[in-house]
């Protein structure tokens, strides 16, 4: 009877109107990545542009890699008026999420032949916008609940992101063979209402600071001197502090020296199906697949193995705890990347498309979710939307840098040796999966054995 409760229970944080507003939120969050990423990239090569070119378009994601360094300013800075009448966090969201409308516009209104630079220009400032709302999202789900709701905040989300992945993969496919690239980024412009009311309807939360927090800052500022806040040379120090330095320095008292190795892993994981991924619809066009075709297999019905892939790595993460199956995300996700470098020598064959997505989308899911997980288990809840920050910047920075570079290994020696090289990419991942597991039995032994 007290299991049957506790599933009971578990169901009801669904009806939670803050947790079910997560999944618009999470529309709004995955909405414009893939329009300034994957989507972006086939509609270049559509219009025929250099492979070379796409390559190099890639590095707009930079910024979501970055925004670690504005993340803190986000936390703490409230905005003139937008913040007296909305509150901290939904006056950023809203802001965030104007910007991100007003450059999908910007870029539906831009002739890619002619205003190629000012594609670019608004492409920037899209994503800059989007990781922008990703901050103020992490911060507003984790101070919006209690604990023990996160896990149903980050299911909703992560439901709605995907939605918003699939309107704005097949979706906008979908207007494009039917109408044209300019119509089917203002039609994701419009999309991006259902943030904004969203957005309007919710209640600001509650902004705490804990007794270890203070202790911390406090310390930090008396090391450095500004504890008394005597000018605003010190003032702002000591905010500098409180804001940029407090995280690092939490995350590392906890961590140790071990600390270093974590965050490297945390550089290289998705290194391998980021890298794959710029060259992706590319690669489905170049090989004479219709851009319907490549809607219904990649997108829609990717979709779903994703969400299958996903609901499997959670179930093993409950299983076998996290380290197993992080293990197992990053061998599987390289060795899908080999699928790809069988297709690309292979006939065109739908079947075969499907299949190989089907594997690579599976992985992919698996992967992402048991990461997910790793992440989470990584961050202290007195700073999470920085750590979180943190940590989202290095999963994608360095893929984001050598994926700029795809273009060009493609021109050079073709696709079938870029998806080997996409594979090889993984491996670095594996081996400090391995390392972190070997450190963390020999500390359980110690622990076992004082």
């Amino acid at each position: 009877m007290a299991a049957e409760k506790s599933w009971r229970s578990a169901f009801s944080v669904y009806a939670q109107s803050r947790v079910l507003s997560m999944m618009f939120l999470g529309f709004s969050a995955g909405l414009p990545f893939l329009l300034v990423f994957s989507t972006l990239s086939a509609w270049l090569r559509d219009e025929g542009v250099a492979r070379s070119v796409i390559g190099f378009f890639s590095w707009v994601g930079l910024t979501y890699s970055i925004k670690v360094f504005w993340a803190p300013v986000i936390d703490r800075l409230s905005l003139p008026f937008f913040t007296r009448i909305l509150g901290k966090r939904r006056s950023w969201m809203l802001l965030a999420q104007l910007g991100i409308m007003a450059g999908l516009m910007g870029m539906a209104s831009s002739d890619s032949h002619t205003q190629l630079q000012q594609i670019a220009l608004f492409a920037v400032w899209v994503a800059f916008c989007s990781a922008t709302q990703d901050v103020v999202i992490d911060a507003y789900r984790i101070e919006a609940v209690k604990p023990e709701y996160q896990g149903a905040m980050a299911a909703m989300y992560v439901l709605g992101y995907r939605i918003a992945l699939l309107v704005s993969g097949a979706g906008a496919f979908y207007i494009a063979d039917y109408s044209s690239w300019g119509l089917a980024y203002f039609a994701m412009a419009a999309a991006m209402i259902i943030g904004i009311v969203t957005t309007l309807c919710l209640s600001e939360p509650e902004h705490t600071q804990t007794k270890a927090v203070k202790v911390l800052e406090d310390k930090l500022e008396s090391t450095l001197g500004v504890e008394k806040r005597l000018n605003i040379w010190q003032r702002a120090l000591a905010g500098i502090s409180d804001a940029v330095l407090s995280p690092f320095v939490e995350f590392f008292s906890r961590n140790g020296s071990i600390g270093l190795l974590i965050l490297v892993l945390i550089a290289v994981y998705k290194m391998s199906d980021i890298t794959m991924g710029v060259m992706a619809n590319p690669f489905y066009l170049d090989l004479g697949f219709s851009k319907k075709e490549i809607a219904e297999i990649s997108k829609v019905f990717g979709f779903f193995m994703t969400i299958a892939g996903a609901a499997l790595g959670g179930v093993l993460v409950a299983k076998y705890g996290v380290m197993r199956p992080l293990l197992l995300g990053a061998v599987i996700v390289a060795g899908t990347n080999l699928l790809f470098a069988v297709l690309a020598i292979s006939e065109p064959s739908l079947l075969l498309l499907a299949g190989v997505i089907s594997a690579d989308n599976l992985s992919g899911g698996i992967a992402t979710s048991v990461f997910i997980a790793y992440l989470s288990s990584l961050t202290n809840t007195a700073y999470t939307a920085t750590q979180y920050a943190l940590f989202s910047s290095l999963m994608t920075l360095p893929a984001q840098l050598l994926g700029g570079l795809s273009g060009i290994v493609v021109d050079a020696y073709g696709y079938y040796v870029f998806f080997i090289y996409a594979s090889v990419v993984g491996v670095p991942a594996i081996v400090l999966v391995l390392l972190l597991m070997r450190y963390q039995r020999s500390t359980q032994a110690r622990n076992r054995n004082p």
